[in-house]
């Protein structure tokens, strides 16, 4: 029974690469990528050169890996894509997926390694519109759930990590704002100008769009207000990023996003989807008559099957 995206054959077929190259085969299976043709099949890696110097020294070293992956924000506030607020079999499976690739990359690489969820949730709240306290619940859910399941190999770093408990969200925000966000004209040209950007500008811009199922003015005037939240999405997420970085120096990035091969980012699909942009926070799961699991938005799924729920409150749907 599959819990995370079909692992197909990748490498050469016999003997495993050595050292670090011996790790980015355990992750190209699921790597998520735009490139035409390209869903981690026939991929090397060798054909990831900055990916292969991220690990170059911890392996050399003997030392744990530690692969960072901003996401795991909070869910969607469209009704008509996730079952409520609080994770749910999405993340579960997710969650299951991520610690179970620490174990597979554990036997090729015997000092082991953990992923740290870098939960994005309170960022850029204001701007996706979703309550600071849905975020607090969300997170301290989604930890509730790493312990319950018994995933040792997962961690999650937030804003709490970094400021306390102290200072308002909005203070936290204005902070990473103000020390790691890139100038807004220099992201508008980079849109512009680099593909990949603007592939992310226009994914962002499109969830964005579909989650104001609350706005009440025009469609233009939504169009106009979602393009403009866009950036400031990708200003903050930039932002983040750096702040990771700083807090994880040496980890391995990973991203929720697809990444094209140049990128010092390597994207990684969580569980099956049809559409590559689709996270377990943006959809739900139907479960198949054959076991295998696949996200939905909500509708498509209820549409197809009947809800499960799980310590009480919804948490999946099953194929009828």
């Amino acid at each position: 029974m599959l819990t995370s995206p079909a692992r197909p054959r990748t490498g050469p077929p016999a003997g495993h690469p050595a050292g670090g190259a011996a790790v980015l085969a355990e992750l190209l299976p699921y790597r998520r990528t735009l490139d035409t043709g390209h869903t981690g099949h026939g991929d090397f890696p060798d054909a990831f050169p900055a990916q292969l110097r991220q690990l170059a020294a911890p392996v050399a070293a003997g030392e744990p890996l530690v692969l960072t992956l901003p996401g795991f924000p909070c869910k969607s506030p469209n009704p008509a894509k996730v079952l409520g607020h609080l994770p749910d079999e999405g993340e579960r499976l997710a969650l299951r997926f991520l610690d179970a690739l620490c174990a597979r990359i554990e036997a090729v690489h015997p000092p082991g390694a953990r992923v740290v969820i870098c939960s994005d949730g309170h960022v850029f709240s204001d701007l996706i519109r979703v309550p600071d306290r849905d975020i607090d619940a969300y997170a301290d859910a989604l930890r509730a759930m790493i312990h319950d399941e018994g995933l040792t190999r997962l961690d999650v770093f937030d804003l709490r990590e970094v400021y306390g408990r102290r200072l308002s969200h909005d203070a936290k925000r204005a902070l990473v704002h103000a020390h790691h966000a890139p100038a807004l004209e220099a992201l508008r040209s980079l849109t512009r100008s680099d593909e990949p950007t603007r592939r992310l500008y226009q994914g962002i811009t499109r969830f964005l769009f579909e989650d104001s199922a609350s706005f009440t003015g025009t469609r233009s005037a939504l169009q106009r207000d979602c393009r403009r939240r866009a950036y400031g999405v990708m200003q903050r997420s930039r932002a983040w990023g750096d702040l990771v970085g700083a807090h994880h120096p040496g980890a391995f990035r990973l991203s929720i996003h697809p990444q094209p091969r140049a990128s010092a980012k390597f994207g990684i699909r969580l569980l099956d989807a049809p559409d590559v942009w689709m996270t377990p926070w943006h959809s739900c799961v139907l479960e198949h008559r054959d076991g295998r699991r696949e996200l939905l938005h909500r509708t498509d799924a209820e549409r197809r099957g009947r809800l499960v729920r799980r310590q009480g409150r919804p948490s999946h749907f099953v194929a009828g």
